[in-house]
């Protein structure tokens, strides 16, 4: 009987096997570095195109940087001009709005009422005066409500009082100031000398204190 020995054969195999793993580890190890290397140089090239946009952005602005401190000081320079005219504006209205609020109460004072007094106070106003009777004071009253220049309109007071032989009703009304012509309503203030003063009467109007009766 022949016998063959085989161990050599096998050997041999398994040299050529851890071989050929051997270079298949080296190729993929080349592989990656090769991989890394060029992963490297993109990046760094990204990186250097990014520094550059920068240097070119930080050169823009500081070539726009002269433009940007004229159109701050132009935005100051505005502010500051529509401060003074709102000021101005306020100061306008302070000044009309008492002669339209006058003007307005001579002009819905129904006849046959007086007004004997008028305060003013913090944008609210109160008047006190008489009629002929209360119809008179509810006609004064939705006229009141009526004006762009008065709201919360109510009636405080009335009571039935002998003048010169005459009977009368007296009334207190409040009411709270507003400005029709400025933005949100703003209230109007009257000046010093009417405060607590004595209203004048409405164009037409007999004098407050002694109303004038008529004949017939």
């Amino acid at each position: 009987m022949i016998r063959i020995n085989l161990l050599p054969v096998r050997e041999a195999r398994r040299k050529a096997e851890v071989g050929s793993q051997l270079a298949m580890i080296a190729i993929s190890a080349g592989v990656s570095v090769v991989l890394a290397i060029g992963v490297h140089q993109i990046v760094r090239a990204e990186l250097s195109g990014a520094k550059k946009r920068i240097a070119a952005l930080n050169q823009q602005l500081a070539e726009f940087k002269p433009q940007q401190a004229k159109v701050d000081a132009f935005k100051a320079k505005k502010a500051d001009i529509q401060q003074k005219l709102a000021v101005i504006e306020r100061l306008e209205r302070s000044r009309s709005g008492p002669v339209h609020i006058l003007d307005e109460l001579a002009t819905r004072t129904p006849d046959r009422v007086w007004l004997t007094e008028l305060k003013a106070d913090d944008g609210q106003i109160q008047l006190e005066g008489m009629s002929l009777d209360n119809e008179l004071v509810a006609l004064f009253l939705t006229s009141l409500n009526d004006s762009p220049y008065f709201t919360s309109v109510e009636l405080k007071a009335t009571e039935l009082k002998t003048v010169d032989s005459l009977k009368l009703n007296t009334f207190k009304i409040t009411a709270r100031l507003e400005s029709p012509d400025a933005p949100g309503g703003e209230t109007v203030p009257l000046p010093a000398a009417n405060k607590g003063g004595k209203a004048r009467p409405a164009a037409g109007q007999p004098t407050a204190k002694r109303p004038v009766a008529k004949e017939g």
